[in-house]
């Protein structure tokens, strides 16, 4: 808008400056240069009136713009406003839930760790016991202890306190280590807890062929030995039951036994030492307690029996008594059949008094009675 200005106000100066630079003699000329200067003035006029219009219609619109521009701007500052308010409350609410999310994973993390380490402890705790029943194992005294508790262990569980008894003296003066109590037959059973185990761990730690052989020897003789000396202690005709049992508190030694040395497991057979385990031995205990039970239930049927005897016998003295009732019963009966016929009797008799009282009959007929008659009702 200036620069149209500027250059209509630049025209007129030519204008002007053409007038006054005009040639002398040309006056005709000047009246022409005169009026187009009016008619240029006007239409500078003009032209600035319509400049100022242009002017002021492009304020108006500018200013239009503007507004538009401003409304616009708060429109789109409204909405990055509301968006950036929902934006942040979605991140809020997914930090919130993420921090949430990452507190419990923490927790159960920690707690897994606290379980992570109570196991690491009672692992720990485990190899600690461990050494220290190697350290049992490795004792002989220690070690027949170890048997006579898991031994104990396995009886107490199994068995009532009146079925066995632990450390029981024999006859021949010989201590066992348990003793089953049970009736005859079998009879009481003998159980020995002790085991050469120091024989059995050199023939795990061989190396060479000749070491493991040299070991099975003296593993089987150690067993055997023992088994001869259990069945000359524990099995005592008259006393205890016709054979014994060979505790191993252990299950890898028995499966040792019947797996490699089934020689020295027949020889036990013979000898009549059984060998159990563990498991073998509390299925043993199994069938000792049915025995028992069996044993109970044979004495209970025996009273049962004594008791149904007797009570036999009180039925027949109760029939004898009901039998005497009856014939009691039955002589009551005629005794008030014949009180019955008497007091007809005596009945009849007042009414035939009442009748002559009251003048039934007249005296003639009262003498003209028959005496036999009167004698037969006297008899009644």
């Amino acid at each position: 808008m200036s620069l149209l200005v500027g250059v209509s106000f630049f025209s007129l100066l030519l204008a002007v400056f053409a007038f006054m630079r005009r040639p002398k003699g040309a006056e005709g000329d000047s009246e022409l240069l005169a009026q187009q200067l009016v008619e240029l003035g006007r239409a500078h006029s003009e032209l600035a009136g319509r400049l100022a219009q242009m002017d002021e219609n492009q304020n108006r619109a500018q200013h239009a713009v503007s507004e538009r521009l401003q409304t616009q701007e708060r429109a789109i500052t409204k909405t990055l406003d509301e968006r950036l308010s929902l934006f942040s409350h979605r991140m809020g609410e997914g930090l919130l839930e993420q921090t949430k999310s990452t507190a419990k994973q923490m927790s159960t993390l920690a707690e897994r760790l606290a379980v992570i380490d109570t196991a690491q402890k009672n692992i720990m705790d485990l190899s600690q016991q461990m050494v220290s029943l190697q350290d049992i194992l490795s004792n002989k005294q220690t070690r027949g202890a170890f048997g006579e508790v898991q031994l104990e262990m396995l009886v107490t569980n199994a068995l009532p306190p009146s079925a066995y008894s632990f450390q029981a003296t024999l006859s021949n003066t010989k201590r066992v280590d348990c003793l089953l109590q049970l009736p005859n037959p079998p009879g009481s059973i003998c159980i020995d807890s002790k085991f050469p185990l120091e024989s059995y761990n050199a023939l795990q730690a061989a190396q060479t062929d000749q070491d493991k052989v040299l070991a099975t020897r003296t593993f089987k003789a150690d067993v055997l030995k023992h088994i001869k000396d259990i069945s000359e202690k524990y099995i005592l005709a008259g006393e205890t039951a016709e054979s014994a049992l060979m505790f191993l508190p252990s299950e890898s030694i028995y499966a040792e036994l019947h797996a490699n040395f089934t020689d020295v497991v027949e020889k036990s057979y013979k000898a009549k030492v059984w060998i159990v385990s563990p498991t073998t031995l509390m299925a043993t205990l199994n069938t000792v307690r049915a025995v028992l039970k069996d044993a109970r239930m044979r004495e209970e049927a025996g009273r049962i029996q004594k008791e149904v005897m007797t009570l036999l016998e009180d039925v027949d003295r109760l029939d004898k008594r009901v039998e005497n009732l009856d014939k009691h019963f039955l002589q009551s009966a005629k005794d008030i059949r014949d009180i019955q016929i008497t007091t007809g009797k005596i009945t009849k008799r007042g009414e035939r008094i009442e009748e002559i009282q009251l003048g039934a009959h007249s005296p003639a007929e009262e003498l003209a009675t028959p005496p036999n008659r009167i004698e037969s009702e006297g008899a009644g």
